[in-house]
This record gives C-alpha cells, structure tokens and sequence, in this order.
C-alpha cells in the first residue's frame, strides 16, 4: 500500500444539512448529491487540492456498504486537519465555520507546538483543527 489517501468519506445524519454547510457555508465547490437513482447511493463529493476528494455518505448508507453495524458517532475517534498559512486565516475560517453552523469547541489559540490553532465540529459531530504552523509553510490563497 502507499502512503497516500484519495477520499474521506464523512458519514452524516443528514446529507442535504451537510451539503449546506460544507457547500454554502465553508464554500466548497460541488456538483450537490449525486447518486440518488441508487437505493444506497446519494452522497456528495468536494474535489480537494492533490486529488483528494471528500466524501459526504449518510452513516445509515456507509454502514449498509461497509457491511458493518452503525454505531453512536464520536468525535474524538480523529480529526481533520486543514493547514492555512497565517494567524489570521486561522481566526477567518473559525469565523466563517462559526456563522456555517459550526460548534466552535477550542477557539484559535497559540499551540504548545508553537504554531496557532482552533477546533470546531461540523454540523455531525467531526472534528476540524484549523492550524498554522510556521514550520510547515503554506501557500496562501
């Protein structure tokens, strides 16, 4: 196997509130739930940089997929990890996170790490860390 990842396929409670905010309120760019011809199909997808796509899937369809049993959603079972290039675009997406719907649950701080950082949960419970790290840098944009 090699070290990289293509999707992350989020499963939500409810695919059009999940579209809403990931689409309108973070601003990412979709063609909005595509799939529905299939009884287990809907399910939205956001193009990333790399070719890394995310995947929104309600839990109930992930779970008929995966063939497993659903279980009680956590959020601390991992997070997502967005790397911006300054302080204040930190503090700019926590904001707009925050008026998207989002549960703000660590406001941007500086890290113990030395960079500065926030969390926030989407409208499903996952867990987003929006860092800066100065010895990792990132092209604005």
């Amino acid at each position: 196997m090699e070290p990289r990842f293509t999707f992350l396929t989020l499963g939500v409670d409810d695919l059009e509130r999940s579209l809403k905010f990931y689409r309108d309120g973070l601003g990412l760019a979709t063609n909005g739930i595509v799939g529905q011809e299939f009884e287990y199909g809907a399910v939205v997808f956001f193009d990333f940089e790399g070719g890394m796509k995310l995947a929104l899937y309600s839990r109930d369809n992930l779970a008929h997929d995966a063939q497993t049993a659903r279980t009680s959603p956590s959020p601390t079972e991992f997070s997502i990890g967005h790397l911006v290039s300054s302080r204040e675009q930190v503090d700019a997406i926590m904001e707009q996170a925050k008026r998207a719907g989002a549960k703000i649950v660590k406001t941007a701080q500086d890290a113990f790490w030395g960079g500065y950082h926030g969390y926030f949960q989407d409208p499903d419970g996952h867990l987003w860390e929006i860092a800066w790290n100065p010895n990792e840098p990132v092209a604005a944009s």
